[in-house]
Parts: C-alpha cells; structure tokens; sequence
C-alpha cells in the first residue's frame, strides 16, 4: 500500500489530485505507528543527559512526516467535502488524539525534556529554544502529566471526544448551510439586487438544470440579498433560514441540530478544565495566552463596552429613523443591512457596489504585492504547473535577494462543498531539517469571495479586500520567520491573542490613500478610485463603528463568559441574553440561533479565546500608528516591524516582541482613534 499511497511519499507540494479518501487512513496508521517506535527509541538513546538533537530536532523531524501527510487531508476536507473524505478524516481523528495524549503523558518523555532544561547545555540556548522547552513543559502539565493513571485515562477520552465533537460541529453547519436554497422564477422578487449577484444565482441555477435563479446560503448569496434586495418577505425568510442553520428552529428545525453537541462540548470543557485543577475552562485557556486573568479579559471587554455603546445606540437612532422616512417604521434584524446600506449611500454617495468596480481580483493582488514588497524587501511571483484541489487555486513564491522564502496557495471564491469563512493554515513549517536542510514554509490562504460571472473578472468588495489583507497578514507571518525551531517558527507557539496581530495589522493599508492608489483600479478602464469616491470611502470608514464594536463585543463577552460560568444552570442561550442585555442595542428574534454557527468556539480554536480579536485589534492599531508616524509605506519601519513581530514567531513573549518594535507597551487609545470611537475622534 504504501508504495502507491502519495500521502507516504516524500513530495515538495501536495499531490492533492492524487490523494483519495482510501489513502488516508492507512496513511495515518503507518505514520503514527512509526513515530510510536521512534519515540521510543529517542527516549532509548538519551542517556543520562539528553541533547537538542537527539531530542527535540529527532522528534520534530517524525512531527513533520506526520504533519505532511495530515495538512493536506485536514485541507481538503475543509476545501473539497465529499462524504468519503469525510469519513476517512473522521476515522483518524480519535487515533491522532489518543497519540498526542499519549505523548502529553508519556512521563519518559517528560523527564527526558526537564532534564535538558537543566542540562549544561541549556546555559547555551537561544530564546527560540529556551521557549520551546518552556511551553514544552507547560503543555505536558497542561496534558495531565501530574495526573493519577484513571484521570490521565480520563483526560484521554475527554480529548478524543471533544477532537469528533468539534468535527461534527463543522460537519452539521456545512450540511446545514447547503440544505436550504430558493429557487426563484420571477425576477420581480430580486428587485435591487445587484446584477452581478443576479448572475451568480443564475449560475447557481444552471449547475442545478434549473430556470431562473437560485438563491443559497453561502455568504455572497446570502449578502446580496440581506442588502440590496427591496424585498423585505424575502429578506425575512433568508434572514430566519441563515440564522436558524444546524439549530432546533427554522424551515429545517431538528436537522443537523448542533444544539446537543454544544451542550456536551461545554460539558466536557469544564470537566477537563476541573481535571487539570481550574475553576472553569476560561482559566485553562489562559494557561497559553497572552491575557493573564479572566478578570484582566472581562475588564478589557466591558471597558470597550462602556466606552462602545453610546456610539452603538446613536448608530441604531439614526438608522431607526432613516428607515421610517422610507416607510419602515419598525426596524428588524432583516432590515438592518438593507437600510444600513441605503443610509451610507446617501450620507455619502457611495456603495459596496460602486466600490466593487474598483477592486477586480488581479489588481488588487499586485497592489497587495507591492505594499508588502516595498515594506519587507521580499519579491512576489505567480507560479505555474503546480498540482491542485481545484482549478481556481493559485500558487504564488516569496524571494528575498534572489532567495527563495516560502510558496501560498490561493483558493479565493466561495463554491458548493467548501467550509465558509476566510483562513490561513500552515501547510508546511519553517524548520531547519535533520540533514541540516532548511525546509521553507508553505501556507494555504482561503477565502469566500464572489467569482468572476461571464464576462467580468472576479470583483471584490472592499470588504472583502479587507478580509483578503487580513487573511494575507496571517500568511506572511507564517512564512516570513527566520526561526528555524519548528517549536516556534510562524505562528507556532504565538499566544493565541496575539496572533491576530499580523493580520488586523495589514488590513489598515486597505485605508491608506497610498494603499488604495495601487489596490484599485476600474476593472474596465484601469483608473485608480478617484478622488471623491477616495473622499466619500474615507468619510464612511466608521459608518456604524459603534454597532459594529458592540456586536463583535458581544460575541467576545458571550464566548468569555460561557466557558467561565458553565454549569451556573443558564442554557447557551440564557447565557447569551445576559450578555446582550449589557452591551447589545438591538435585539435579534427569540427563534436566532447565532450560537449554533458559531464556528470559531466550537470548532476552530477559539474557545474561550474570541476576545483575542479586539485583545490584539488594540496591538495592530498602537503598531500601525509608528507608520502614521514615519510614513505607511516607509521601508524602515516596514523592515522593523518584519524583524520585531513577523520574523520572530513564537520565539519571545508578544509583550516583548510588541515594545521592541514600538518602544513601550500597548495604549488603546489608537484603536479608539482609528475606529471614531474616542472624544478626540468624535
């Protein structure tokens, strides 16, 4: 098997058209079979004194053969969907939990690392090896290393569960998001609709041998029709299918409910948390963060609150009584995008929609370039004849003086099959090999945009150039490190509320007059944005910021707060009220299901950890605010920044890294500046 399976091969990229379901699971099997013997056999080898390389690089060289043959499965189940390929991940995920609980509780091992850290040879250790072994030994008692056999056992299975909970969680919001459409005959119905969304649903309803248009819940769709459609029926029905998917309310109520599987993630969050001696899950997650004490977290939000919700509340009484002028004299949920639109195009004259002329995909991506080429001094290009998972991926390199960096891949628009969201994820890390090879880094870069229609090339909102910078701040992170520790290199071992760092940070040149000048240009004439629009975009930056402000708060405080008060006897959802009833304006309907979607606590990472968003949007607006300073496409501070932050991974302490580049500690009185929140501001 192993001689026709390309997951056991040595391969540069992927072949990601050669790997079928079949292949993965005795992939998984032999690999981590194999790393059990060599684990064993380092530990073996050690002797009384163990050594970087015989210890940490031997067990780092067997992680990356893991790791090359799990990313591109893990990448596919996510791009490419397939009931097979879910399955065949499926299978490996208890096996790989049980393995790195394994190896989290392998006391051997554990000693093997104490005894390095106090080695002789630990006097001559970096500080991307001195943090290695740091958070090393955290993880372990974060692993359950100090804990009797039958709770170790039980750490175990909590672990594995939880690994399948988050998996299904996905599963059930990807099938959920595909069960529903419209199919509409009439066109009547799409008035004020965009004829470029007009030709998406169009196209949506060919693939289906269907005449007329057909209306998803995939983002564009859903979009397009929450604000622009004159329609408000059907604004209303879109709203409350999108709102309920995988829940127990809605038009498919009960199907693919992830009620009960929040219920039990939680549960066993708690439990584990109690396992390793914290009071509640919120505790545990701070173990790895930034943020030292829940109370630190909460008084950070609900400052942001206090200072927030006056703004919040004269966005709402503005846009409440805009919307009666145009004879809507109760405002609802499904009315806020549609009026919040209206209301921006004529305080300012300008549009998403107008906007998107301006930002065709390829011009965008070579002004994206040239931002960071002239502030990091790396050289981007397009790469040809690469193997791929689908035909629009694009593959570009990073060269510094001749010298190659590192590759990402592009997967941009949204499609049937493909998770939502926007995201980076390393394919390969930066490490320095065994054989003394240094491996370069490759990340995946993944978005939801809308694609070309005929004739037209793909045209992004300036939203969604946003997102594009955003997720292109991640990448660069990933593959702009000079660490050559796997441990530390990227975004390794960054705490996970600072890893937003690099990526709010880049979404400022989306901005910046200099940034724009080379990110637009008419996807018909090629002139840049003009002047006035230029104007207009820029006096409607922080349309609505209060609003805004106060609804990513109250996804923050709700995340927060859940993991930190479970077992209280609130439901999710009593939970979710409380905190509403402190920061929020407007009040969705009681059958909104927001919990049941939400991706990023129950399934990606970000559990007890969403108010890193805002924890570091406060480092990215203090970092940004050196260039307003210097000049935001000033090369000095770009490289300074590059060397302080970007090329430095998880090797030091964010706070460290932060006042090396800045010169002192974070104020949040940039981020309230930039967003019109601030006295000064108003």
């Amino acid at each position: 098997m192993s001689a026709n399976n390309p997951l056991l091969q040595d391969f540069d990229l992927p072949p990601y058209s050669t790997i079928l379901p079949e292949h993965v699971e005795p992939a998984v099997d032999a690999i981590l079979a194999e790393s059990r013997t060599v684990v064993a056999d380092v530990l073996a080898s050690q002797g009384d004194t163990p050594r970087w390389e015989t210890l940490i690089d031997a067990l780092d060289e067997q992680g990356a053969k893991l790791g090359r043959a799990w990313s591109p499965v893990s990448h596919l189940n996510a791009v490419r969907n397939n009931p097979e390929l879910r399955a065949a991940y499926e299978a490996c995920l208890p096996k790989l939990s049980e393995y790195w609980t394994e190896m989290g509780q392998n006391r051997a091992l554990f000693q093997a690392y104490e005894a390095l850290a106090a080695s002789p040879e630990a006097a001559s250790f970096d500080v991307a090896q001195e943090t290695i072994l740091e958070q090393a030994l955290r993880d372990f008692r974060l692993s359950g290393i100090d804990l009797p056999p039958e709770q170790q056992k039980r750490y175990g299975e909590i672990q594995m569960k939880l690994s399948e909970l988050g998996s299904r969680f996905s599963n059930q919001l990807l099938d959920a998001t595909q069960a529903w459409s419209k199919h509409v005959e009439d066109e009547s119905l799409l008035a004020g609709i965009t004829e470029s969304a007009k030709g998406q649903m169009k196209q949506a309803a060919e693939a289906k041998d269907l005449q007329g248009w057909l209306i998803t819940l995939e983002f564009p769709s859903y979009y397009a029709v929450m604000t622009y459609a004159d329609n408000r029926a059907l604004r209303e029905e879109l709203y409350a299918a999108y709102c309920t998917r995988a829940s127990d309310q809605g038009p498919n109520a009960g199907q693919n409910d992830n009620g009960p599987v929040m219920a039990e993630i939680l549960e066993l969050r708690q439990e584990l948390a109690r396992l390793l001696g914290f009071a509640n899950y919120s505790q545990l997650s701070l173990a790895s963060k930034m943020a030292e004490t829940p109370e630190q977290v909460l008084s950070f939000l609900r400052d942001l609150a206090v200072r927030s919700k006056p703004f919040a509340a004269q966005d709402l009484s503005e846009l409440k009584a805009f919307a009666a002028e145009q004879g809507c004299s109760d405002l609802q949920s499904w009315d806020v995008g549609y009026y919040s639109e209206k209301l921006r195009e004529q305080r300012y004259s300008i549009s998403q929609e107008i906007l998107r002329a301006y930002f065709p995909i390829d011009k965008v991506l070579s002004g994206l370039f040239a931002i960071v080429e002239k502030l990091y001094g790396i050289q981007i290009k397009e790469l040809s004849g690469f193997d791929t998972w689908h035909p629009d991926v694009r593959l570009f390199e990073i060269e510094e003086n001749g010298q190659h960096v590192g590759r990402f891949f592009f997967d941009l628009y949204a499609r049937a099959n493909k998770r939502g969201g926007a995201w980076m994820d390393g394919a390969r890390d930066k490490r320095r090999a065994a054989s003394g090879e240094l491996v370069s880094p490759v990340a995946n870069l993944v978005c939801n945009f809308t694609p070309a229609s005929t004739g037209k090339p793909a045209l992004l909102t300036h939203d969604e150039v946003t997102t594009l910078f955003h997720e292109f701040g991640h990448g660069l992170h990933h593959l702009l490190t000079r660490v050559e520790h796997v441990g530390v290199s990227g975004i390794n071992g960054v705490a996970w509320d600072a890893v937003e760092l690099p990526s709010q940070f880049m979404e400022n040149w989306c901005w910046e007059p200099e940034g724009l000048a080379l990110i637009s240009g008419h996807y018909q004439t090629g002139e840049p944005l003009p002047q006035d629009l230029l104007d207009k975009m820029l006096a409607a930056k922080n349309f609505q910021s209060g609003l805004m402000m106060v609804r990513q708060l109250e996804f923050s405080l709700f995340d927060f707060e859940l993991h930190a008060t479970h077992g209280d006897g609130r439901s999710v959802l009593e939970v979710l009220e409380g905190i509403r009833d402190e920061v929020s304006v407007m009040r969705p309907p009681a059958y909104n299901r927001f919990p049941n979607s939400f991706a990023h606590i129950f399934a990606g990472g970000y559990a007890a950890g969403y108010y890193s968003y805002k924890w570091a949007e406060v480092l990215s607006a203090d970092a940004f605010s050196k260039f307003e300073e210097e000049g935001v496409l000033n090369p000095q501070t770009g490289r300074a920044f590059r060397e302080a932050i970007l090329a430095r991974g998880g090797s030091q302490a964010p706070m460290v890294l932060f006042v090396d580049f800045r010169g002192r500690e974070p104020s949040i009185d940039a981020l309230l500046r930039h967003l019109g929140l601030s006295a000064e501001a108003a």
